[in-house]
């Protein structure tokens, strides 16, 4: 059985979960890059993992109200790492509007966990689900700004401290340069959110909403960071499929489609007579 970490600021918890199987490089117009961690969305009630298309600059999926979903991280690092996670601008574990120093979950080296919901103790979470805006729980909790994005910031873990100075200097937190998103901090090195075109309303946007409770457990670890800002940030933006369409970011399907049915039975008919 393997165990996954979280992490506050100095203290983690650990989950006991197995391996994960969804990949984040599994096939798709732009897989998310590769790094510390490879993540992905899993749509729970069909089990696929969900295409991520790249448009302008960032990474969308699509999702459909009333599914359960999962974030997918994989460590590809030989040391742990920990994986401080948002939905909507909310810190997944603790519930706060998200910034790099809360609480994460921590990967042993090359392992995988899935992310099922919000955390609400060691052994239980509220199941991520596409709902309404105003069923999200972000909107219900008085912050709809962000609804619409899933933030995964990773840190690598710093190697032993030699001992400390007599004397020494705390360091400076990092600086705000810019309307955050995913996280209460810039999104350095990632494009920004575009204006959604005036034709779509915004009381049809996509949030994620607070389900029904599962078991998950998670322990109690610590974990340093081996420096304050991010090693690696990773951001995707999610709504329905038909805004994602007029958006631009999915081709509404007026080009040909080399397979437009799924399957079919016997072999090649006659094509029907004219006359």
């Amino acid at each position: 059985m393997h165990k996954i970490l979280i992490a506050t600021t100095a203290a983690l918890l650990t989950a006991c979960a197995g391996p994960s199987s969804a990949r984040c490089d599994d096939p798709g117009p732009a897989p998310c890059s590769a790094g510390l961690v490879d993540v992905s969305i899993v749509d729970r009630t069909t089990g696929e993992a969900l295409t991520v298309y790249s448009h302008d600059g960032q990474r969308w999926v699509a999702g459909t109200p009333g599914h359960r979903y999962a974030i997918s991280v994989r460590s590809r690092w030989s040391g742990r790492v920990l994986g401080v996670v948002s939905v909507d601008g909310v810190n997944v574990v603790s519930g706060e509007t998200a910034a790099w120093g809360q609480r994460g979950y921590v990967l042993s080296p090359l392992e995988s966990f899935d992310i099922l919901g919000w955390r609400k103790s060691q052994d239980r979470v509220a199941d991520f689900v596409f709902a309404s805006l105003e069923d999200s729980y972000a909107a219900r909790t008085g912050r709809p700004d962000d609804v619409g994005v899933i933030g995964v910031a990773a840190f690598r873990e710093a190697a032993p401290a030699p001992p400390p100075p007599s004397v020494s200097e705390a360091a400076p937190a990092p600086g705000r340069d810019g309307a955050p998103r995913a996280f209460d901090r810039s999104e350095s090195n990632e494009a920004r959110a575009k204006p959604v075109p005036e034709s779509l309303a915004q009381s049809d946007r996509l949030g994620t909403g607070h389900g029904q409770s599962e078991f998950s457990r998670v322990l109690t670890t610590t974990f340093e960071r081996a420096q304050d800002r991010p090693d690696q940030f990773i951001v995707i933006r999610y709504d329905r499929r038909e805004r994602l369409v007029a958006m631009g970011v999915i081709p509404d399907g007026s080009l040909p489609r080399p397979f437009p049915r799924s399957a079919s039975v016997g072999f090649v008919p006659d094509p029907a007579a004219r006359w």
